[in-house]
């Protein structure tokens, strides 16, 4: 069975949050949490990206939390088991912003 999901340290966020920032996620005031907005050519294109996000989603079992309207999906990630940014949040952020690419 895997360990309790851990927010993360103060170390790692040193290290990782300013290679997220460096992509554009930013980090909520609201709330340990970490957002990012995508702009893509038509609905058809958003609806892939999400799709692919979808699969990924499932097969980690780390579900985001985003909003669709036409060529705009907005993404915001947290580790609800947590309360806050985990490891999962980092690994799921690379693969979106990969996934955006295609």
């Amino acid at each position: 069975m895997a360990g309790k999901i851990q927010s993360l340290t103060e170390e790692e966020r040193a290290h990782l949050l300013p290679l997220l920032r460096n992509a554009q996620w930013v980090e909520l005031g609201t709330r340990d949490a970490i957002y990012k907005e995508f702009i893509f050519k038509d609905f058809n294109q958003a609806f892939g990206f999400m799709s692919r996000v979808a699969l990924q989603a499932e097969k980690m079992d780390h579900h985001p939390e985003w909003f669709n309207v036409y060529n705009k999906v907005q993404i915001t990630l947290s580790t609800h088991d947590c309360g806050g940014v985990s490891q999962r949040d980092i690994t799921m952020a690379t693969f979106i912003d990969q996934a955006s690419m295609m």
